[in-house]
């Protein structure tokens, strides 16, 4: 019976194995231990980390902030490194394998040496190269890349011309690829379409909440934003009673202050800041309370973002302004929640159903009102006058759309089951519209909803 040729490959490898080629091989190891676990510690640094290295003293921690503004041209560096010691590592042990092979009489491309060279360096590559560096990154990510950082603005520039290569090639592909999978985006259409198949549609507050999220992202400022026309501002020239009885007219926590126009903004005023001064006479200078850091965004900002902002920067309210710099209007935090949640009513908030006759099931309602508004009170689709309604934001800008001109009081128009007739207007806009439904599932539904509102 022949010995087991597994045991002079041992006693080979315990006394004859080749000493350079070894330390190359432990060498290409530990540096590939050292780029894997670059990649993790450069890019698990938290926002506060980055933030602390770019306002470091040392040229270290300035040196890290600096490589990680350009993410994709680093980690395309680590990855071409990363790979040229992984090959090297398996070259080197491939030429070492040959050299027990010959030693001991067994032929290079024996399935002994394959199975022996395949387990043990893909066990060092795994162990020493991935897992060990990578799990001590993880725990010390600034120590790391401090400590890694001089190699890497180093290997930067010298691998700098394969990086450019392939960080191209990748952004191609990306793109590529985008333009071959975008019939595999889901519009907002079909994502309704599922909820209202996915939820009880008995529960109409549930599935209205979850259409609000899923549209959330897609709404601009300017399509919930309340038009300057209807703004409630406060004239910086006013003395402190007139500004007193405004307030009290109002009702509202803060109020934006202009000068001469509206477009000429001073800044807002805060009601809570007046408190201590309500004992004042018309004499006080009650301009001087007024908080100057007014927060503009252009109508085309998202209203996720706006919300983020608000977040961050702990405001309320939002001047909304054209690409001219006028202002259109504004947004506060309670207009963005309402899109999601519903319309929320404080104490000083009208019945939304108050205008509701049950008799014919038809309403009175302000032209101003917004459309997303009009859609949600009255249990429509949000895309129900999507065809018709152009740039309208308002019920009022729609009934001009339909018409194409003025109308005068008594005006009539008919569109999908509903019945619009104008019950006030003046030179400029509609200021009253009366609505009337005739489909008598939806008159159903708008009852419940009555009936739910009275409970």
């Amino acid at each position: 019976m022949e010995g087991d040729p597994l045991i002079p490959l041992l006693a080979f490898i315990l006394n004859d194995i080749p000493l350079g080629p070894s330390l190359i091989v432990v060498l290409l190891l530990i540096t590939s231990g050292l780029i894997s676990g670059s990649e993790v510690a450069f890019f698990s640094l938290t926002a506060d980390q980055v933030k602390a290295c770019h306002e470091d003293d040392d040229n270290i921690g300035k040196s890290v902030f600096e490589l990680l503004q350009k993410p994709q041209e680093l980690l395309a560096t680590i990855l071409i490194c990363n790979n040229f010691v992984n090959v090297a590592v398996v070259m080197i042990s491939t030429f070492i394998a040959w050299q027990i092979a010959d030693q001991i009489d067994i032929p290079r491309d024996g399935i002994e040496i394959f199975i022996s060279l395949t387990f043990v360096v893909t066990a060092l590559v795994v162990f020493i190269g991935e897992i060990v560096p990578k799990i001590y990154a993880t725990n010390n990510s600034l120590l790391f890349a401090k400590k890694m950082v001089i190699f890497w603005v180093v290997a930067i520039k010298i691998f700098k011309p394969f990086a450019y290569l392939l960080t191209s090639m990748g952004n191609y592909m990306e793109k590529a690829l985008a333009k071959r999978n975008y019939n595999l985006e889901v519009s907002v259409q079909e994502i309704d379409q599922a909820v209202n198949l996915a939820t009880d549609q008995s529960d109409d507050k549930a599935t209205e909440m979850l259409k609000g999220i899923i549209r959330f992202g897609s709404k601009t400022v300017k399509q919930i934003m309340v038009s300057r026309t209807d703004m409630n501002a406060l004239d910086k020239s006013i003395n402190f009673h007139e500004l007193m009885d405004t307030i009290n007219k109002s009702r509202f926590s803060r109020l934006p202050v202009y000068i001469d126009t509206i477009d000429s903004l001073f800044g807002v005023l805060y009601i809570k800041d007046l408190l201590p001064y309500l004992d004042k006479n018309e004499h006080f200078e009650w301009q001087r309370i007024v908080r100057k850091d007014i927060y503009y965004v252009p109508e085309s900002k998202k209203i996720d973002e706006l919300l983020r902002d608000f977040q961050e920067r702990r405001v309320h309210m939002a001047i909304i302004v054209d690409e001219y710099g006028g202002t259109t209007g504004l947004v506060t935090l309670e207009d963005i929640i309402e899109e999601i949640v519903g319309e929320i009513n404080d104490e000083f908030d009208a019945d939304l159903l108050e205008n509701f006759q049950t008799e014919d099931a038809s309403f009175i309602f302000d032209g101003k009102t917004s459309l997303i508004d009009f859609e949600r009170m009255v249990l429509l689709d949000p895309d129900y006058f999507d065809k018709v309604k152009g740039e309208s934001e308002s019920l009022g800008g729609l009934m001009l759309e339909l018409l194409q001109e003025m109308p005068s009081t008594g005006k009539e128009i008919e569109y999908k089951g509903i019945t619009f007739t104008i019950k006030a207007v003046d030179k400029k806009r509609i200021k009253t519209v009366h609505v009337r439904f005739h489909d008598e599932e939806h008159i159903r539904r708008l009852q419940e909803e009555f009936n739910e509102e009275e409970n």
